[in-house]
């Protein structure tokens, strides 16, 4: 596992669960608004956090802390992804993924060997506009795919997107919604801070 880095507590990051962050890195998206740009470029990459340091503090919380949220970067390139996350399971964590929905086979297998009590996709824009904000072509048969997985899996999931106001419209923040049907789904705020650099602020409605 390429590990970026762990945040030892939230409350935020996994509904009614206390838990820790673990990063991954490496994403095969190039989103404007990045806020994780050292877990995204590989000339960014710090030197990997070793597994067993992960292990380690985790065998260490337990009792204390109740889930994982596994983020990055986009887990789902991970190749050792299903093995840590057994190992994590083992400790007796709830675990909740965040991914960008591209790799639809790994989500699958999450689900098929329940791996995952807890999925947030991020939709980043309606289809025709994904290139613009991600700097890659979208598939949305893939996407579509990984939604209806979620959907039809009967574990907590949320679906998301970050609003960057210099790209998405409020017609856009519309379409994705009709996308998902209104379920689940949350709009965050892109807050530029700097040139490089951005910060979100979940905005406190659901549509």
């Amino acid at each position: 596992m390429k590990l970026g880095g762990l945040v030892k507590f939230t409350l935020i990051d996994f509904p009614g669960c206390p838990a820790a962050i673990v990063f991954t890195q490496g994403c095969n998206f190039r989103c404007r608004y990045c806020h994780n740009p050292e877990l995204v470029y590989p000339h960014l990459f710090a030197p990997s956090v070793p597994e067993e340091e992960i292990m380690s503090f985790l065998k260490r919380r337990q009792g204390t802390l109740e889930g994982v949220v596994i983020s990055g970067g986009e887990p789902t390139l991970q190749e050792d992804l299903v093995r840590f996350l057994t190992d994590v399971k083992a400790l007796g964590y709830k675990i909740k993924l965040d991914t960008n929905g591209t790799r639809p086979e790994v989500i699958k297998e999450l689900i098929d060997k329940k791996l995952v009590d807890f999925i947030a996709m991020d939709l980043k824009a309606p289809m025709d506009k994904y290139a613009a904000i991600t700097g890659v072509e979208a598939n949305s048969a893939v996407l579509r795919q990984s939604m209806d997985l979620i959907l039809q899996s009967g574990l907590a999931y949320q679906f998301r997107t970050t609003y960057d106001k210099e790209v998405l419209t409020d017609d856009d923040i519309a379409a994705i919604s009709q996308i998902v049907e209104g379920k689940n789904y949350t709009v965050q705020e892109c807050l530029p801070v700097a040139k490089e650099k951005a910060t979100l602020k979940v905005l406190h409605k659901e549509i």
